[in-house]
């Protein structure tokens, strides 16, 4: 059975990812911290098939006492911290995690296990501001826009280089924004819903703002075709459905989908939101995958009108 070691398993996107991989009959470990049973809440289908191990990505030898003893085939590397917005106030934090902890994973794995794979998990916010309004390939400079994406594009270069210099056998996915949280509102597709199903005033700091969304089971779907391809390895791939909107539109979609009535306040953040500077915030950040569509086969399955209705009936049951 192939071993696979996810960091961030109790993340958004981690969790989807170890339910999956379960389910693929994968012998899955998952990297947490000391933390209580309540954050283990997202792997509540598979705890009784999951290892968890307890470690610390800010610390080397911890990761490879944790390598050493799993001896993955495949490391999943998703732990991070990801609020943009609060990375402003506090970036330090975003740099020993983020980058340091890639690092410590990178040697880790270097150090005790150099055949196996590593899928890093990048962000669309690498790409940062742009001279262009169109879709950015893997090959657009990197310009990150704040903190946390500065943290993440320095994980990025690092896992590159260490793929020439150490010949470490590594993916790099760039995803876009990913929606279908449950009881998670710090996010503005969640966030939007949660307020409109509630009947509540909506705010939308930046409405101009034209991003893409893409629904979680296209992104796990994405981790899993680079694990099956040989032809991922050494290469960095952007993750996107191609379906841009501005936040404007976004909101009037989820508007119509809840037939929401009430206000929507344009041009300001919700009382006490930590607000990520307008003034450098991208305006435009869409990604073209046309590479991973063509070279792994990766295609999006769940349109946005469609993910938007899973996610507005997943918030509409844990309400009732």
């Amino acid at each position: 059975m192939t071993n696979v070691l996810i960091t961030g398993c109790t993340g958004f996107v981690g969790s989807n990812l170890a339910i999956k991989l379960v389910e693929e009959g994968f012998n899955v470990y998952g990297l947490v911290r000391h933390i209580s049973r309540r954050e283990l809440a997202p792997l509540a289908l598979v705890l009784d098939r999951i290892h968890l191990t307890e470690g610390d990505l800010t610390q080397y030898h911890s990761m490879r006492s944790i390598i050493k003893g799993v001896q993955p085939q495949f490391i999943l590397h998703l732990g991070a911290i990801t609020p943009v917005r609060l990375s402003f106030e506090d970036p330090y934090p975003y740099i020993s995690t983020n980058f340091g902890g890639t690092v410590n994973i990178v040697h880790a794995i270097v150090d005790e296990i150099p055949k196996a794979r590593l899928i890093l998990a990048s962000t669309a916010e690498v790409y940062g501001w742009q001279n262009t309004h169109k879709p950015m390939e893997e090959t657009e400079r990197l310009n990150p826009a704040s903190p946390y994406a500065v943290s993440k594009e320095a994980a990025d270069q690092y896992v590159r280089m260490a793929i020439r210099v150490y010949d470490l056998k590594a993916t790099i996915l760039r995803p876009n924004n990913t929606y279908g949280r449950r009881g998670e509102k710090g996010f503005i597709v969640e966030y939007l819903i949660d307020s409109m199903l509630k009947g509540e005033s909506c705010h939308i700091g930046a409405p101009e703002s034209v991003r893409d969304y893409m629904y979680i089971d296209d992104h796990v779907k994405a981790y899993l075709l680079a694990m099956e391809s040989e032809r991922a390895v050494g290469e960095a791939f952007n993750v996107s459905p191609g379906n841009p909107v501005t936040n404007r539109e976004l909101a009037s979609l989820i508007a119509g989908l809840t037939s929401f009535k009430g206000k929507i306040v344009y041009r300001s953040y919700p009382p006490g939101y930590p607000q990520r500077p307008a003034a450098w915030d991208p305006d435009y950040l869409v990604l073209d995958s046309t590479k991973i569509r063509k070279r792994l086969g990766w295609k999006p399955s769940v349109s946005l009108k469609e993910g938007l209705n899973r996610t507005i009936d997943a918030w509409k049951k844990q309400n009732t």
